[in-house]
């Protein structure tokens, strides 16, 4: 959608800048030397303008998927910790984080809003279900390792948070439109300066064709949910197997009773 838009756009300001303004153009060499130094100039303060919102993009990816990794490991952790719980909080706490790691591999996914929200309301009640396993086991039992099993859950649930936080920290809308001015004024230059555009409107078109792609590959690296370029929750998957499989060695496979 990004790039349809802005190719219909941009294209349209290259032939708007040649139809309706080249009639002001006039063919002394001071004109056509300052109309250069124009272009140059906007062209220039576009592509910085380009390159900084697409290090913001770049920056918000790499958070995205650093949290995705952190997300993991405080889920692994307090898998691991849930061991030093009591025999039925252990199993109902390990049992919670298999169902709620689950959840977090499937808020990676690409969905509709509607699934995304309730993947969201059943991840909260999921912590909610964990953080109630573990309250009457640390107010009967207020030890040092307990402690540190309810630290584990504190992180799990913190860094859901901030996985949450990272998805809604998107570019700023001011910054698009600031770029998309940009762009349509550097086009109308290029379209006002062209004295031959009826006979070489392939050639001119690639401008305008690639500020268009441009604009979508910031757009789908700044687009967690759908889009080409997405989150692969790699760390989770990973895990997911890992848990399974200490489940299935811890499950007793025969023997004398």
């Amino acid at each position: 959608m990004v790039f349809a838009i802005s190719a219909v756009a941009l294209s349209g300001s290259v032939w708007f800048g040649n139809a309706v303004f080249s009639k002001y153009r006039t063919k002394d060499t001071e004109t056509s030397t300052d109309l250069g130094i124009i272009q140059t100039a906007t062209l220039t303060l576009l592509g910085l303008i380009i390159g900084f919102i697409f290090s913001m993009a770049i920056a918000r990816y790499d958070l995205r998927q650093t949290y995705e990794e952190a997300e993991a490991n405080a889920i692994g952790t307090e898998f691991l910790r849930a061991d030093l719980l009591p025999s039925k909080a252990s199993e109902n706490v390990k049992g919670l984080l298999n169902e709620y790691l689950d959840q977090r591999i499937l808020f990676y996914s690409k969905q509709d809003h509607e699934t995304a929200r309730q993947i969201n309301q059943r991840t909260i009640a999921l912590e909610n279900a964990m953080w109630n396993e573990l309250l009457p086991v640390a107010r009967t039992q207020s030890t040092p390792t307990i402690a540190l099993v309810i630290s584990g859950m504190n992180d799990v649930i913190n860094s859901q948070g901030y996985t949450q936080a990272a998805w809604w920290n998107r570019i700023p809308t001011a910054a698009w439109w600031l770029m998309a001015a940009i762009a349509i004024g550097a086009n109308i230059l290029v379209g006002f300066g062209a004295r031959n555009l009826k006979h070489n409107v392939g050639l001119f078109m690639i401008f305008p064709m690639m500020i268009a792609i441009s604009f979508f590959l910031i757009a789908d690296i700044d687009s967690p949910r759908g889009g080409v370029i997405r989150i692969d929750p790699r760390n989770l998957i990973d895990l997911k197997h890992n848990m399974n499989t200490v489940h299935s060695s811890a499950v007793p496979t025969g023997g004398k009773k």
